[in-house]
């Protein structure tokens, strides 16, 4: 599939699902964007889910060739947030199981990231816990932050978004489980965040950050918020050796552009983003490697019935892989890759209503993704098509989102930088969730 053809398909999804929304968006009232003094009058609100994915994927022509067909339970978290103060201090936390849940890792070809490949890796146990202290001077609202959590930078973490595989961008697109603190301010509409935190990824899901190595890393974040439900975002950052624990390792220059439509119910929803990430040098002060990645998603969703689409281009670094086919060795032996790979990819999700009334509710869905991997040079040592022992690996997924209390709407976003929005209705909110905070 040619880019141009994927910008076709994905136009022609857009003009379906997105003008429809655009046009619901402009009746929802913009109070809710701005951030006044109305916050000293808020009560006190908390809100806790919890979730979890048992599923089955059949993976065709993965690693080495292989079919393979895994059981195991993704996504195993439990999510809190709770604004306390008069809404001055927010606390945000989310602990992962999946450490415990998913071992070896979840089969997911093209993917990357924390010295896993072909397999998404487990995320760490503490995922985020941040605390926030918010403010006003006039119409201007601010807020700092500070633990472990995600730099401001890129698009929301996919486990908030309506696929239940990962794009293979997931490192190109987001900064997390690091330790930082983050700055920002919002006037009505527009938002700025700056970042610092240190640059090391995890190790394993207990891994603990190095903390001498705090602040050797920073990223911005800029938000314009035109109407409601409409997200326009562009960052940037600059990490300090990630896949290098002890910093001797090439830095990343990394940008991120999107565009975020998600309709007044969560019916409707469509995030296009493009990313570019640059492996630099800092030693002889010169980049050496880029990857880049462009992605549309979206879902519809009609009577409890969703149906989601993903388009998406990335490109990925081929390393030497150790005598486990989905492992490369951390720390890497030396600067050098095998070549780079162009990934293609086409995922279509199907998630019906829960059949399971009550605090705990089940939706079943399916995914299928098809890949084509294609190396960038032809002089690439790494041959794609040789590995896989086909031109179109492909997976089939299917399981069950279970969930208690009311969805998550945002990932990634803290104190006076998360916009207001509903939930993706695709992740299981329902006509009695419609609201996201229990108050007292």
């Amino acid at each position: 599939m040619h880019l141009t053809s994927t910008v076709s398909l994905a136009a022609a999804f857009i003009t379906l699902a997105l003008v429809p929304a655009a046009a619901s968006a402009q009746h929802e009232d913009h109070a809710a964007m701005n951030m006044d003094s109305t916050r000293d009058e808020r009560p006190n609100q908390w809100h806790v889910m919890a979730q979890a994915i048992p599923l089955v994927t059949h993976a065709v022509n993965t690693a080495e060739g292989a079919d393979l067909t895994e059981g195991y339970v993704s996504q195993a978290a439990v999510m809190g947030r709770g604004d306390l103060l008069s809404g001055h201090l927010r606390l945000d936390a989310t602990l992962n199981a999946e450490g415990l849940t998913m071992k070896r890792a979840e089969l997911s070809t093209g993917a990357f990231g924390e010295g896993y490949v072909d397999r998404r890796h487990p995320h760490t146990y503490v995922h985020e816990v941040i605390a926030s202290g918010l403010g006003t001077v006039g119409p201007l609202a601010y807020s700092a932050s500070a633990g472990r959590g995600f730099a401001a930078f890129g698009t929301d973490d996919p486990m908030m978004r309506p696929f239940e595989k990962y794009p293979i961008n997931h490192h190109l697109s987001q900064i997390l489980e690091r330790p930082m603190v983050t700055a920002a301010v919002r006037l009505r509409g527009a938002i700025i965040e700056a970042s610092t935190f240190g640059g090391d990824e995890p190790t394993a899901p207990g891994a603990t950050p190095l903390l001498r190595r705090f602040g050797d890393s920073w990223s911005v974040r800029g938000t314009a918020l035109p109407m409601r439900g409409v997200e326009l975002q562009g960052s940037y950052a600059r990490i300090a050796s990630p896949e290098q624990r002890e910093g001797f390792g090439l830095d990343q220059r990394k940008r991120n552009v999107s565009a975020r439509l998600i309709s007044a119910d969560g019916a409707r929803y469509l995030l296009a983003e493009w990313a570019r990430t640059v492996e630099h040098d800092h030693g002889r002060k010169e980049d050496v490697f880029a990857y880049e990645s462009a992605l549309v998603e979206g879902v519809m969703t009609v009577r409890g019935v969703s149906l989601a689409l993903r388009l998406e281009q990335t490109e990925r670094a081929e390393e030497g892989r150790t005598s486990d086919p989905f492992r490369v060795p951390r720390p890497a032996p030396d600067l050098g890759i095998s070549g780079i790979t162009r990934w293609r990819t086409a995922t279509a999700a199907l998630t019906l209503p829960s059949p399971i009334a009550g605090p705990i509710r089940g939706y079943p869905f399916v995914e299928v993704e098809v890949t084509r991997p294609r190396a960038t040079n032809a002089l690439s040592v790494f041959d794609a098509e040789s590995f896989y022992r086909t031109r179109t690996p492909w997976m089939l997924t299917a399981g069950l989102r279970l969930r208690f209390g009311p969805m998550h709407a945002r990932m990634g976003r803290y104190g006076v930088a998360v916009p207001e929005g509903p939930a993706i209705r695709a992740l299981g909110i329902s006509n009695d969730d419609t609201s996201s905070h229990q108050h007292h």
